[in-house]
């Protein structure tokens, strides 16, 4: 194994305990139970495993029901509805069955997640949104369509809402404001700048930082958390992606959470400890356990 797949060393412990506000456990290398005892060691002792389709929003809420400190959250990933509904058999196919496609296919679809969000280990509806960088103009009536059904969902379920929010920030904050977002909604790897920070804090919508936070080319974010209110605030590997510096581009995992704390913590001039205590309190609010 060559350093750049190796995984990074185990950070120093923090103080408090933090927990991960979207991580993806099915991706990673480390056994479940591995990977919550490494996180734990270093004081990530809750995690919420994200699902991005039908196979994965099942293994999530299975996986939540087995461990007390994994929550789960259940999807279709803005990038899976419009494979879903062209009938790219690469995107139906990892649910275990090859669907003809169309809008039939995508309300099927829906109508799981659905059925997964009223499970009592499930306690977010996510990540759904709008992707602009990875799906064309072909794609984005079916996405902005399975976005609308999962702001719906969670609405009706009292779940939280994930949103992923690629090169779409006014879009997805337009429909946002036309369905009425769930009481609590959290931007996912936040990616706007200080100025979006402030209209979703008006909003009252959660903004989680993810490692790439740390990156050199990224003030923007920085700046972003820096007027942040503090309890909008959250943290979050996105793992196996986005792993903090000084690792990036290495294998991410729950456990670099403190790694990427501290860092916020420098930016909004605070102790680590202190932050983690705040974000930890914030995590248990946006996703109600």
């Amino acid at each position: 194994m060559s350093s750049k797949d190796a995984p990074p060393p185990l950070p120093v412990p923090l103080g408090v305990p933090v927990a991960d506000s979207h991580t993806h456990l099915d991706m990673q290398h480390d056994t479940v139970e591995e990977a919550l005892a490494k996180a734990a060691s270093v004081g990530v002792t809750t995690v919420v495993q994200v699902g991005c389709d039908i196979k994965g929003s099942r293994w999530a809420a299975e996986t939540a029901a087995m461990h007390e400190n994994v929550h789960a959250a259940v999807a279709l990933h803005p990038n899976e509805a419009p494979r879903i509904v062209l009938g790219d058999p690469d995107g139906w196919s990892r649910q275990g069955a090859r669907m003809p496609g169309g809008d039939a296919a995508l309300d099927e679809a829906l109508a799981e997640i659905d059925r997964l969000a009223a499970l009592p280990h499930v306690r977010a509806v996510g990540e759904t949104g709008l992707d602009h960088f990875r799906t064309g103009p072909e794609g984005m009536a079916a996405q902005e369509r399975s976005f609308r059904a999962h702001i719906e969902i969670a609405k009706r379920h009292g779940k939280a809402l994930v949103i992923h929010d690629r090169d779409a920030h006014a879009d997805v904050l337009r429909i946002l404001a036309e369905e009425g977002a769930p009481e609590r909604t959290v931007f996912h790897c936040y990616s706007g700048d200080a100025a979006m920070a402030k209209t979703c804090a008006e909003a009252g919508y959660f903004m989680s930082f993810a490692g790439n936070v740390t990156f050199k080319n990224a003030q923007h974010l920085r700046d972003a958390l820096a007027v942040a209110p503090a309890e909008l605030v959250l943290v979050e590997t996105d793992a196996p992606f986005l792993t903090p510096a000084p690792y990036r581009g290495r294998p991410n995992a729950p456990y670099l959470v403190p790694v990427t704390v501290r860092a916020m913590a420098a930016v909004r001039g605070v102790e680590a400890d202190t932050l983690a205590a705040t974000i930890s309190a914030n995590t248990a609010h946006a996703f109600g356990y």
